[in-house]
């Protein structure tokens, strides 16, 4: 039997989320283990000669965070590729744009990330801004939130898109409104016209970006994940495993598309071990606030025709027929909704499935849940479902919203107080690489509800502001128990995983504004230490 190495992380802070046990002095480990937690002087029955002894200085300790709503491997593409989320003007856009282009030309040009509302113009950009200096390399850039994205001529040119090409379900493909001609700019299902074309990244381009999201995750901390997995990811995520480089835990959902493979394959929830589970599944039922794809009962302010967009397979149908069949199989369903409709469409669907199905631990989600009316919340409660939200999504929409909604719709906005006084469990995420991965970013946000603009000097909706105690059970217990994981991580207890991770700064009591500021010094995972700052 192969020996397992002690650890002893004495002289600490450690908030260990056990509601039994809430704070204590000291952690043993044992292999990956968490063999012991309590007091300093207890802690010294299980320390030898043999036990390596982490002095934390009267540091704060946490577990192990737990981001639940990731595009990973995408993350790490957009930290090896091109990043034009630092882009606070059109100008810095095109050059940074151009300046990739020059060192990549002649090749797809993908990623991006970029948000026009962090712009000093706020208009969307078009293809003729870019044509200029991409004649032979074919570009499709997204937004932040991956529902909205910029082509160039070349790439429109080789999807075959034309001023007369319809709409695809789902999906608007942008024209001019004076001339009609395309601006470039595509919405949701009308960019598979163009990405559906582009070839995939290589093996080793997919592993290196899936080393880059691993890096990323170990500098803040993050432990485990909560992935939109496509098969190449999953590929990728078996090879780390395999090669004893996955540092970071993925609960993997799948496109929902794909529910049928896993049931032949006879898939249900929590297939899979500690480090890389299968069974969950992901749809879309509309698009984003920003892109004006969200679904609302009411219409845009900016423009009364519109009143968002649901998805192609909630209009035909599709998404409540693949429901009903992947819950009846047990698989998890966990369903993107932005708008109050959308999020009202999600529990009318919940709803369906509960009369139809049997009982059982289905532990069905709401992703983003970012508009929803109050009556629904009661809903949600009742229903119990799971809403998954991000928290530093609010600091972004806080300071442009009402320019595009009504004051109604944006009181309905990330109502994480609502939601646990309702007793709805609720888990945070990032929703990286639309935001950072950094979960200190979303505790503060959840915390403060500041903005970009700083225009609330209270609070923006200040009432559905949480305790930080709350906000860290929403990064660790809560993001287990939305993975069926909670009986084996979230929390710092005897016989759970050894994940944690320990701050500059205690959190706990510093000004909650200066959250944002705390970094990780420590990062441990399955019983290793994997990142010192």
């Amino acid at each position: 039997m192969k020996f397992q190495e002690r650890k002893a992380f004495i002289n600490g802070k450690i908030y260990t989320v056990n509601e039994q046990q809430p704070f204590a002095e000291a952690v043993i480990t044992q292999g990956n283990k968490i063999l012991f937690t309590g007091s300093n002087e207890d802690s010294k029955y299980f320390i030898d000669n043999s036990t390596e002894v982490i002095n934390l200085n009267g540091r704060l300790m946490l577990p192990g965070l737990i981001d639940s709503h990731v595009h990973f491997i995408p993350g790490g593409f957009s930290l090896t590729g091109l990043d034009l989320g630092k882009a606070k003007s059109i100008s810095e856009f095109k050059s940074i744009l151009k300046d990739y282009v020059i060192a990549n030309k002649g090749k797809w040009v993908t990623g991006g990330n970029w948000n026009h509302q962090n712009w000093d113009s706020k208009s969307l950009p078009s293809k003729g801004m870019i044509d200029e200096f991409s004649d032979t390399t074919p570009i499709l850039t997204y937004r932040m939130d991956g529902h909205l994205a910029l082509a160039n001529s070349l790439a429109l040119k080789i999807a075959g898109i034309t001023k007369d090409t319809p709409d695809p379900d789902g999906g608007i493909i942008d024209k001019d409104p004076s001339t009609g001609e395309l601006t470039g700019i595509l919405k949701d299902n009308a960019i598979l016209l163009i990405s559906s074309i582009i070839p995939f990244p290589s093996h080793s381009e997919y592993y290196n970006a899936g080393l880059a999201a691993l890096g990323e995750a170990k500098r803040f901390g993050v432990t485990s994940v909560h992935d939109i997995t496509n098969k190449n990811d999953l590929v990728t995520y078996q090879h780390l495993e395999k090669d004893n480089k996955l540092t970071c835990r993925i609960y993997t959902r799948h496109p929902i598309a794909e529910f049928k493979d896993l049931i032949d394959l006879g898939i249900s929830v929590n297939f899979g071990n500690d480090k890389i589970r299968i069974g969950s599944l992901k749809a879309f039922s509309d698009g984003s606030l920003g892109a004006g794809t969200a679904w609302f009962f009411d219409h845009y302010i900016d423009n009364e025709e519109n009143y968002g967009l649901p998805m192609e397979i909630v209009s035909n149908g599709k998404l409540d027929e693949w429901a009903l069949e992947s819950d009846r199989n047990q698989l998890q369903i966990s369903i993107h909704a932005i708008g109050n409709r959308a999020n009202s469409y999600v529990l009318d669907l919940l709803e369906i499935i509960i009369k139809n199905n049997s009982s059982w631990d289905r532990r069905f989600r709401i992703e983003h849940a970012q508009h929803v009316r109050k009556e629904d919340i009661k809903r949600i409660a009742k229903l119990k479902a799971i809403v998954s939200a991000q928290p530093y999504h609010s600091f972004d929409d806080g300071a442009w919203a009402d320019k595009k909604i009504n004051n109604t719709q944006i009181q309905e906005a990330y109502s994480f107080n609502s939601f646990l006084k309702q007793g709805i469990k609720l888990c945070f995420g990032s929703d990286w690489m639309v935001t950072s991965l950094n979960p200190l970013l979303g505790i503060y946000s959840a915390v403060t509800r500041e903005t970009a603009d700083g225009r609330y000097p209270n609070g923006w909706i200040p009432e559905e502001k949480i305790s930080v105690e709350e906000a860290i059970k929403c990064y660790t217990i809560n993001g287990a128990y939305a993975s069926y994981e909670e009986s084996i991580k979230g929390s710092i207890e005897a016989g759970k995983l050894a994940d944690m991770v320990i701050l500059s700064d205690d959190i706990l009591t510093i000004e909650s504004e200066k959250i944002k500021d705390a970094e990780v010094t420590m990062t441990i995972f399955d019983g290793e230490i994997i990142y010192r700052r």
